[in-house]
């Protein structure tokens, strides 16, 4: 399933991005190594992110996560995919416990409502009925779902 806009490698591409897989592994070892970082991404739960790279959340960020889960927004997402730990990097720390995210790709029941939601691609969000594919901005996010800080400006 595609991953944001990534496209799917032609045949003779996929070759040679499996020779350089090794090299690729190496590099993020070496710098989750580096960043004293023990415990791989892979391992997380939930809808819980490596919060030592993601910053705290403000009032806006929270407050907009809680609006969305009173309309009834949903955000699909995978926890391999970068799009959507962007997506929720724009979020903050607490505000991505408030998020309605649905994981598609830990356990059976969060594939097969991924699959029963006919989700695409990662992330998705879906809102009164409208889809939309791909990390949104909080402003983007703040104007489809009508919500009103008073203020434009971000974290």
């Amino acid at each position: 399933m595609p991953c944001g806009s990534d496209r799917l490698l032609q045949p003779r591409q996929a070759i040679k991005a499996w020779r350089i897989l090794p090299w690729a592994l190496g590099l993020i070892a070496a710098g989750s190594i580096a960043a004293g970082s023990a415990t791989p991404a892979a391992e997380s739960s939930g809808n819980s992110t490596a919060s030592s790279t993601i910053q705290p959340s403000n009032n806006r960020q929270k407050g907009l996560a809680q609006h969305l889960k009173l309309k009834g927004a949903v955000v699909y997402g995978a926890w391999w995919c970068p799009h959507c730990n962007h997506q929720k990097e724009l979020f903050g720390v607490e505000a991505i416990e408030l998020l309605p995210y649905v994981e598609c790709d830990k356990d059976d029941a969060g594939r097969q409502r991924c699959q029963d939601a006919q989700v695409r691609g990662y992330p998705t969000w879906e809102l009164n009925g409208e889809r939309r594919l791909g990390v949104l901005s909080l402003e983007e996010l703040e104007i489809w779902s009508g919500y009103n800080t008073g203020s434009s400006s971000s974290r």
